[in-house]
């Protein structure tokens, strides 16, 4: 019998995780119209909820520690053009969202939530911020408190970095990969959690649950596009002066069309490193900037982050006002370029976003659950176009330079 379960759980997970989720997700939606009454099917979603709430704020301090004690010393003008482009189009993208939710405003399926008022000022907002940082390490970590966590992380981090204790520094490397696979066994159970979570909302609110998924989704791939379509462009041209839309499409076709199925920045690194070699890119600088790239240059990230917290936001009543959004818009930045490698890992940043908004780490959670019933399109999209522009920014850092060297 164990003999059986063990090979019916092999041949489950050799099928693709979107898929997977996909099924769950069928599977969830139908049995919540034809049997709403098995309210026990809803203990799958709330054990997958709360496995992710449990090790969230653990997996963001460890990240960021390591992350910050590792850290390089500068490469040179070019390695200081290619950090500014990646982060400078990570902003822009946050500020496309800001600018997305406030025109198209979308609201989310929630439970035992309250109406909740947002800071009425900046200054709000910085004071909560500031009150908030200093808190005891381990009480933030308890209580997910993520500011408290990213200041202590940060401190933590740059100690160890100052202490040259590489020893220190491998442990706390070798712990957030620890960390990040027991997500990744999480992670594993999601089609399980998904089918539990959507078989709630289905049987609550019917079918309905799912126009509001699609608007959402409208939004999210809507600010994903302008950014890839119209924004990136422009910053290349900016920098090096050159028709930016023919190395687009390049990179667009030969590298983000991949990274759609992969659904990892990681995983398509190879296949950019070819993308540079054919372009005629100098492999001192690519070999450096690529994985670089699917480290900080997080587009697609800082735009879910962005969108799916001002849309818990707008789902509790918040009037956010538009200067403490474009606030949100930098840390939605600064969360991006520590998003985790595993699949989804964007998401697991928004409770972190929505508590500079004074948003609990429940009811961030709870979207963090709806960020997975929509990965099959968000995840895909975030990551092709997160991974086309490592390569598009790459070359146009070398465009320049090489302008540059010219005159």
């Amino acid at each position: 019998m164990i003999f059986r379960f063990s090979a019916l759980w092999e041949k489950w997970t050799s099928l693709s995780l979107i898929l997977r989720i996909f099924i769950g997700l069928i599977i969830g939606a139908i049995l919540g119209l034809v049997a709403p009454g098995w309210a026990w099917m809803g203990i799958f979603g709330t054990l997958f909820v709360s496995s992710l709430k449990a090790m969230a704020p653990v997996l963001v301090a460890l990240l960021v520690m390591a992350s910050i004690a590792r850290a390089q010393a500068g490469l040179g003008a070019r390695f200081r053009t290619i950090v500014a482009l990646y982060l400078i189009s990570t902003l822009g993208a946050a500020v496309v969202a800001v600018v997305g939710s406030f025109l198209f405003p979308v609201t989310l399926q929630l439970q035992d939530v309250a109406q909740g008022n947002a800071p009425a000022a900046l200054s709000d907002v910085l004071g909560n911020l500031l009150s908030n940082m200093v808190a005891n390490p381990v009480t933030s970590l308890a209580n997910a408190n993520y500011i408290g966590i990213l200041f202590w992380s940060v401190l933590i981090g740059l100690a160890l970095k100052f202490t040259g204790s590489t020893t220190a520094v491998q442990f706390i490397s070798d712990l957030a990969d620890a960390v990040s696979q027991i997500v990744r066994w999480i992670i594993q159970f999601a089609p399980f959690g998904i089918m539990g979570l959507v078989f709630t909302a289905v049987s609550e609110s019917g079918m309905d649950v799912f126009q509001t998924y699609g608007k959402l989704l409208l939004v999210l791939v809507g600010c994903m596009l302008f950014n890839t379509l119209i924004l990136n462009p422009m910053w290349s041209f900016a920098a090096c002066g050159k028709n930016p839309y023919p190395l687009l499409w390049t990179c667009l076709k030969e590298s983000g069309f991949q990274a759609f199925f992969t659904r990892s920045s990681a995983a398509n690194i190879p296949i950019n490193m070819a993308l540079c070699k054919k372009l005629g890119l100098d492999k001192n600088f690519y070999s450096v900037s690529i994985p670089l790239g699917a480290t900080i240059n997080m587009n697609g990230a800082a735009v879910t982050i962005t969108v799916m917290t001002l849309a818990v936001a707008h789902t509790l009543g918040m009037e956010v006002s538009f200067p403490s959004a474009l606030f949100l818009s930098v840390v939605a930045t600064l969360g991006a370029c520590g998003a985790s490698g595993v699949a989804g890992g964007s998401l697991l940043l928004i409770p972190m976003a929505c508590s500079f908004l004074g948003i609990g780490n429940d009811v961030a959670m709870q979207a963090v659950a709806v960020g997975f019933i929509i990965g099959m399109v968000q995840d895909s999209v975030e990551t092709a176009l997160n991974s086309s522009g490592d390569v598009f920014f790459t070359a146009t850092a070398e465009y320049r330079d090489r302008r540059k060297l010219s005159r």
